[in-house]
């Protein structure tokens, strides 16, 4: 018997002001990187749950999708799993070998909001 595949939805987390910041920074990169970030959001939807390259856990239910983003920069989309949905929690540019402290932060308080 063939096991159908299925697409984990992905949302975008959303403030208490409505707005939904993963994606405004999304909005904010030129084409080329926002396709690269998004072809990589929709394989962790297609394969969810993934490891590497694509997805590394970072503890906590919190996961990072990495991308190489054409520019020779690098990405990180913090996602967690919230009611069988991919939540984008927050975005940023890789400037460092580890991920900063307070982008970790923030994803992980964005997380909390959800449960709440």
């Amino acid at each position: 018997m063939i096991k159908e595949t299925q697409k984990t939805p992905l949302q975008f987390y959303k403030n208490s002001g409505g707005t939904e910041p993963v994606r405004d920074w999304l909005k904010a990169l030129d084409e080329l990187e926002r396709y690269a970030i998004g072809q990589d959001l929709m394989r962790a939807q297609w394969r969810w749950p993934v490891g590497m390259p694509l997805c590394r856990p970072m503890g906590q239910g919190l996961w990072e999708i990495r991308t190489d983003l054409p520019s020779n920069r690098i990405a990180r989309v913090l996602v967690c799993l919230h009611k069988g949905k991919l939540v984008a929690l927050h975005g940023f540019i890789k400037k460092s070998q580890k991920t900063p402290d307070d982008e970790l932060s923030l994803a992980r308080k964005r997380q909390k909001e959800l449960k709440s």
